[in-house]
């Protein structure tokens, strides 16, 4: 594969768009990274329990989730050796590219989809030409299809380059529950890389524009908590009861009132609740789901330890038991300016390429985070990398789409990079 071949480029996002899958289900999209390495001829590819530390996933949906999503991958023909290699949710891949002497460096793309229904208007590009997502409530909506094209793309450009040194691609699973960085980054494979390359398209910056590393990623942490009553009737005898919903009502309150940090910016969220019977009765168990930020791990933490007072303070409140549980979690982790001042160099000499963006503060949250600090801690270079992409409606909207004109100057921004930087030794 050329990394001038846009067709091509254009023909594995759209595929991957229609076929999206959540994260730790991404069985059939596995399976067909798998059968794009192997054509390009990758050396060793790594899949699922070889490419992961398996105790370290987070957000893992249960054993009957993961079953229903398998079975629907193995009724599209996807191969049984590569089904029992993701069994149990083990999704993801790692290629590893070896040419020669030289600097190893790392990429990072993610695989998952988002749990939305995509739009079926006939002004929605994937509608209107056919690669809409054929899996009803889940789409891409963020443009992990483009970041998959463009990495494949990448992987065929650098086999066709002089690139001297080692590519490896970490194909990251369960990013938008933000469940496999973690997992990802314990897995071993990164332990001699020397640079790491995580990328993403648009967020709000068009076609043309490149990002050379972004700062200030939100550490966040994904904590849900059940609170545990009494059920009793509640027009006879609401008071041998102990109300559930009234102990999660207090906490959500309460949870806002969360004092700012004097330190930088913070977020609390209760997205979901859960619980309950019926209006007559007591309710004996509620559950909610809520998020805490931080524009800082050590600031994330801080609202994560009030959230956590906040819940057990209003369970005891209203005589009843809590149990909050973090269900994944990403840290803060800036680009570094030696590697993002070269990729900026780097990004001027791109054909398409009409604006570079030295730094700028992502502003959400992500999971490779996990991936740059282990690269960091090691002594090696990372930067968050933006590509910019034209998109018609925000992330995570039914109509978002991207402007496949920036699949190839993804592509050509990274196999240059990966060939400048194979000149010079960590």
């Amino acid at each position: 594969m050329s990394h001038l071949d846009r067709d091509r480029l254009s023909e594995l996002r759209r595929a991957f768009h229609r076929h999206p899958e959540p994260g730790w289900r991404e069985f059939r999209t596995t399976a067909r990274v798998v059968e794009e390495l192997e054509r390009i001829g990758v050396d060793e590819i790594a899949v699922g329990r070889e490419a992961l530390a398996t105790d370290e996933r987070m957000a893992v949906p249960p054993d009957s989730e993961l079953a229903d999503w398998r079975e629907r991958a193995r009724e599209t023909g996807v191969r049984s050796d590569i089904l029992e290699r993701t069994d149990g949710g083990h999704t993801g891949v790692v290629a590893v590219l070896d040419q020669g002497d030289g600097p190893c460096l790392g990429l990072r793309v993610d695989l998952d989809a988002i749990s939305m229904e995509e739009s079926a208007e006939s002004d929605h590009r994937p509608a209107a030409e056919g690669f809409r997502s054929e899996h009803d409530g889940y789409m891409h909506a963020c443009g992990h299809d483009a970041h998959l094209a463009i990495a494949l793309g990448t992987i065929g450009a650098v086999t066709e380059s002089d690139f001297e040194g080692t590519l490896k691609v970490f194909f990251q699973p369960a990013e938008e529950i933000s469940g496999g960085g973690k997992a990802m980054a314990e897995s071993g494979y990164l332990d001699d890389v020397d640079y790491l390359l995580a990328v993403h398209v648009g967020l709000d910056h068009p076609t043309g524009e490149i990002v050379a590393g972004s700062d200030r990623p939100l550490a966040m942490a994904h904590v849900t908590a059940t609170f545990e009553g009494a059920s009793a009737h509640a027009g006879k005898a609401p008071n041998e009861g102990a109300n559930a919903m009234q102990a999660a009502a207090t906490a959500i309150q309460n949870a806002y009132a969360i004092p700012r940090h004097s330190d930088g910016m913070t977020r609390v969220n209760v997205g979901r609740i859960e619980g309950g019977c019926a209006s007559n009765v007591i309710a004996e168990e509620v559950t909610i789901e809520a998020e805490v930020r931080g524009e800082t791990t050590a600031l994330m933490e801080y609202a994560r330890t009030e959230l956590e007072r906040v819940l057990y303070a209003a369970a005891e409140m209203h005589d009843c038991d809590v149990s909050p549980r973090v269900i994944s979690d990403s840290p803060s982790v800036d680009s570094h300016p030696a590697l993002r001042d070269l990729i900026g160099n780097v990004a001027w000499t791109v054909e398409g390429v009409e604006r570079v963006v030295p730094s700028y503060d992502l502003g959400v949250s992500e999971d490779a985070t996990y991936l740059m600090q282990r690269v960091q801690d090691d002594g090696g270079l990372a930067s968050y990398v933006l590509v910019g992409t034209d998109h018609p409606t925000n992330h995570h909207t039914p109509t978002f789409d991207v402007d496949e004109r920036s699949l190839d100057i993804g592509v050509s921004l990274l196999t240059e990079t990966a060939l400048q930087l194979s000149r010079q030794r960590p």
